[in-house]
């Protein structure tokens, strides 16, 4: 890995942001230019190059002025973010995506907020659709077959204007306490892209840390422009991840009971293909069912060989838990949602 840092100022930072990118388009430098512009002082920013090309350093403008991690390959969303991590000593960490805007106090409030409780393990932000007035998310839901989705997704914003605990964050954009990561360990390298914010999450939970929305710390986002919301990739990639972080976190009995909620899930999506609605219409449209059910198959058949490394993480959750399996079932409950709702989103 390269590094090229661009410094303005002696002050020691209190947190460290930190952006990955394939540096493919030019959303990237107006999401730097809004942390620039934050109403703290005390940071530092580091972009995490995952395009292996040099791309970030190429294209900088001469007025950004941040830290750049150069990837040799893209690395992945967790791996970057675990990279940028390392090279830092702040007692705060934030991600944000980079087709993401930051409005101006969007660090200062989560930290402020963090800062209040030290039980907080992460923050969630309020994460809104670019130029719609409504959500992207407010945190972070998850199904009994393991499936995360964002809490409020495509709601009004004004339904989520109150502080509230929520099961973890979406790293979209995102706080978390350097001692609650390394504790538990950072994001997981395996999974590439995906699910990691909600692999992380669940492990925070384990480990009894909390996790709060703070509707004041507001980000716009363009959904998917990266990835695009149709993709084979992402399809795959979201089925094989669920499976992995079940299998590290999921009580015994919620872990037996998944295949079964999965099999209703699948339902739910041959149902909206054959009605044209739901999520599975997006994919229908420019990909056939055979597809999506060979991805599906693809993703069970993956988990075979990645079981044993997988079962040893879950012992080493297990044996560092300072919460009951009731108390974390609990967890699931309280901040749940339904099969049938995310097949719709």
């Amino acid at each position: 890995m390269n590094r090229i840092a661009y410094n303005t100022s002696l002050q020691i930072p209190r947190v460290t942001v930190v952006i990955p990118t394939l540096g493919r388009d030019s959303t990237l430098w107006p999401c730097i230019r809004s942390l620039m512009a934050q109403t703290i002082g005390d940071m530092e920013i580091v972009i995490v190059d995952n395009s292996g090309n040099h791309a970030v350093a190429r294209a900088k403008p001469p007025e950004i002025h941040v830290k750049i991690l150069e990837m040799p390959v893209n690395a992945g969303f967790g791996k970057a973010i675990n990279a940028g991590f390392e090279i830092s000593n702040t007692q705060f960490l934030a991600t944000i995506n980079d087709d993401a805007v930051a409005s101006p106090r969007w660090l200062e409030t989560l930290l402020r907020t963090m800062e209040q409780d030290a039980h907080l393990g992460s923050c969630a932000s309020s994460v809104r659709l670019a130029e719609t007035g409504v959500l992207d998310s407010a945190g972070m839901l998850i199904s009994i077959d393991g499936s995360s989705k964002q809490r409020g997704h495509r709601q009004l914003t004004e339904l989520f204007s109150e502080t509230a605990e929520v099961l973890l964050p979406s790293g979209s954009a995102a706080i978390y306490r350097r001692e609650m990561i390394e504790e538990i360990g950072g994001f997981d390298d395996d999974l590439f892209l995906y699910c990691e914010d909600t692999d992380l999450g669940l492990r925070a939970c384990w480990a009894g840390w909390k996790c709060r929305y703070v509707p004041e710390a507001i980000v716009e986002h363009r959904y998917s422009q990266s990835a695009g919301s149709a993709s084979l990739l992402k399809a795959y990639l979201v089925e094989r991840n669920r499976l992995r972080l079940i299998v590290k976190n999921f009580p015994l009995m919620e872990l037996l009971l998944a295949p079964f909620a999965t099999l209703i899930r699948y339902g739910w999506h041959v149902a909206d293909i054959w009605s044209g609605s739901g999520k599975a219409r997006e994919f229908s449209a420019t990909h056939s069912g055979f597809q999506l059910a060979w991805l599906a198959l693809k993703a069970h058949c993956a988990l075979l060989p990645a079981l044993p490394k997988l079962l040893k993480q879950r012992a080493a959750i297990r044996r560092h838990s300072r919460i009951s399996t009731t108390e974390f079932r609990q967890l699931l409950r309280r901040h749940s949602i339904t099969l049938r709702q995310v097949a719709a989103l």
